[in-house]
């Protein structure tokens, strides 16, 4: 394995299919990836999540970031009854919107509920949180993003966004902001399909940006692409467009790490084939891309990134930056050792976090409470 194949593997965060890793998933790890997700088919309880965590660390040959997607409401890998629910981030929104609750405003609510979120993660031996959503609710008939974001007003969900975020870092789990440049207004859902926005430049410093800008600001440590094609900015999607990604690093101002939604949606894997959009992401800016489910595609992801630097188009020089981004967000990464998986249980579903639950639910209809998860089918 030559420096090349090491900083491509490094860039490719990738899932693995059951409750204990196969001994090819581990081949996998062993080989380097930057990190690994976690979905609903990898998770049974508290001890077991930890177990898992401290099995993949353990056969990493350097850091290992485990991350999730773990925004509360509808998409919430951790659930009852062994961790605690928690409410939408339309909900946070509602409450900062009506002057707060328990003599916290919204901003506050959202800082103790990223505190503790972050609690129970970090006792899974869980480094990174895909939250919180940024994209602003501005289309009703969104079937993907809803109440996922905090609101339909920009600064709202830049100001709670970056709360969050920060509580979430403060308490030692890395932040991603999603999903650049905005999903909020899209009609379609990027699972299926390439959804595609006609708004001009001016509407998108207006409102789609407005949260990003105010992430970039209080360097939070990654966002995510989304696979949308903005069609004022250019012809291929943000997650593989020069364009739009030179936007975030420039006139957004972003420093931290960028991270691709993950490249087995449709909207890339029916256009471009995986392995090329990883190359092809990278190129465009991203510093690590998301291979949520099939080996082959993870190896070939890996094998497409570095024979590009390696023999070009890729710049080595692109590579190099995104791995080293990749290893800054990876010092949220805990080691193997520092993962307790008979603690796990006593810092998940307290008896504190249930309580400070309640109060954020007091008042929603129960069916909101229990709406399905839009990306459900990934899990």
């Amino acid at each position: 394995m030559d420096e090349f194949d090491r900083q491509a593997a490094r860039c490719v965060f990738v899932g693995i299919q059951g409750r204990t890793p196969t001994q090819p998933e581990l081949d996998l790890i062993r080989r380097g990836a930057g990190g690994v997700i976690l979905f609903a088919r990898n998770v049974s309880d508290p001890i077991q999540v930890a177990e898992l965590s401290r099995a993949l660390k353990a056969a990493a040959p350097g850091p290992l970031l485990v991350c999730i997607d773990h925004e509360g409401g509808r998409v919430q890998r951790l659930r009852p009854p062994h961790w605690t629910a928690w409410p939408s981030m339309r909900r946070i929104g509602e409450l900062d919107q009506q002057g707060g609750v328990a003599g916290m405003n919204g901003t506050a609510i959202a800082e103790t509920l990223g505190k503790m979120i972050a609690e129970e993660l970090s006792a899974c031996g869980i480094d990174l949180d895909f939250a919180p959503v940024l994209d602003v609710d501005t289309n009703p008939r969104n079937p993907v993003i809803g109440d996922r974001s905090f609101s339909r007003d920009p600064r709202r969900v830049a100001r709670l966004g970056v709360a969050l975020a920060q509580a979430l870092e403060g308490a030692g789990v890395a932040s991603c902001g999603k999903h650049f440049p905005g999903h909020g207004d899209t009609s379609q859902d990027s699972h299926m399909t390439l959804p595609r926005l006609a708004h001009d430049p001016a509407r998108l410093w207006e409102v789609e940006l407005v949260p990003f800008v105010a992430a970039a600001r209080a360097a939070i440590a990654s966002v995510m692409t989304a696979h949308i094609r903005f069609e004022t900015l250019d012809r291929l999607p943000a997650t593989l467009s020069p364009v739009t990604l030179g936007m975030l690093r420039k006139e957004v101002g972003f420093r931290g790490c960028c991270i691709s939604d993950d490249l087995e949606m449709q909207a890339i894997s029916e256009n471009w084939g995986v392995p090329d959009a990883a190359e092809l992401a990278i190129d465009a800016g991203c510093d690590a891309v998301l291979v949520c489910h099939t080996l082959q595609h993870q190896h070939d992801s890996i094998d497409a990134i570095a024979r590009g630097a390696r023999s070009g188009p890729l710049s080595r020089e692109r590579l190099l930056e995104a791995s080293k981004r990749v290893e800054t967000l990876q010092k949220f990464a805990r080691p193997a050792s520092a993962v307790d998986p008979a603690a796990a249980p006593k810092a998940c579903n307290t008896e504190e976090h249930r309580r400070f639950a309640a109060v954020l639910f007091e008042g929603m209809p129960q069916a909101d409470r229990r709406a399905k998860d839009p990306t459900e089918f990934r899990a």
